[in-house]
């Protein structure tokens, strides 16, 4: 067990120091931006979207290695989603996070993150690109808050 918690780490780790989807997204169809202001965390999700299918989906900002590292791993496992799958897998990694359960062979890597919910604050880090994905797939003008 203890093996797996620390490939566990070493995936949050490497998502925090080289994350994937990174920058501007030229383009876009939608976007959103989230805000934690218990840490200061800020996201920004841009996505460019064909019918209801995901086809390109970046993000920006800056925060801990929590919230940067559940960016990146979102947006390398959303890519090529259809916008329904997206939110059905909002709902696994929710129910995972606020421990509720959560199929974790569904969540793949996303599992990395199943810890946290052990730590109630670092929920919201975790959970602030998913939240502002939400809002940019519902067109939400208004920046999101994890308050």
């Amino acid at each position: 067990m203890n093996d797996m918690r620390d490939l566990y780490q070493q995936l949050i780790l490497d998502h925090n120091k080289s994350p994937r989807n990174k920058g501007p997204l030229e383009n876009s169809t939608s976007r959103a931006v989230g805000h934690n202001p218990l840490c200061g965390d800020r996201i920004e999700v841009a996505l460019r979207l064909d019918g209801d299918m995901i086809a390109d989906i970046k993000f920006e900002g800056s925060g801990c290695a929590i919230s940067q590292a559940s960016a990146s791993m979102m947006t390398t496992v959303l890519k090529g989603f259809s916008t329904g799958r997206a939110q059905e897998l909002f709902e696994k990694f929710h129910a995972m996070l606020t421990g509720d359960g959560g199929d974790m062979e569904q969540l793949g890597k996303l599992a990395a993150l199943a810890d946290v919910y052990k730590f109630p604050a670092r929920v919201k880090c975790a959970m602030l690109p998913w939240r502002t994905l939400e809002a940019s797939l519902d067109s939400q003008p208004a920046m999101i808050s994890t308050e």
